[in-house]
């Protein structure tokens, strides 16, 4: 049953200026994260933007927005297709916990200067 969807957009150019922001990766952005956008050459303030939006759609997704918690808690991860799915840390962890949310889904995708994420959250029947 799905339990909750959240849309963010962000602007590849915010991201642009904010990727040589260490204080910013390391606020926003898990270790392993971190190393996946700055792997991505030309194409890494598209991703950021792309993963920052992930974040923001999950909060929307639990119904919670941003809470206290650190976002870095919320990694976005890729799979060998390179396909993005959560892993979930820290209070955000628990929070989906508390609501009973058994699975996420994520899509992300970019197009004209805006990187846009949407996640659905699902409750075990």
């Amino acid at each position: 049953m799905i339990a909750g969807i959240g849309m963010d957009l962000c602007q590849v150019a915010r991201m642009e200026k904010l990727l040589r922001d260490e204080k910013f990766l390391r606020r926003y952005f898990a270790e392993e994260e971190q190393a996946y956008i700055l792997n991505k050459g030309v194409s890494a303030a598209q991703t950021m933007a792309g993963m920052f939006a992930a974040k923001e759609a999950l909060c929307k997704a639990l119904g919670t927005g941003i809470v206290s918690a650190a976002l870095s808690d919320i990694c976005v991860l890729h799979d060998e297709s390179g396909a993005p799915f959560y892993a979930l840390r820290g209070e955000y962890a628990s929070l989906a916990a508390e609501k009973g949310i058994a699975s996420l889904f994520l899509s992300i995708t970019h197009e004209g200067g805006m990187a846009a994420a949407v996640c659905a959250a699902e409750r075990s029947p």
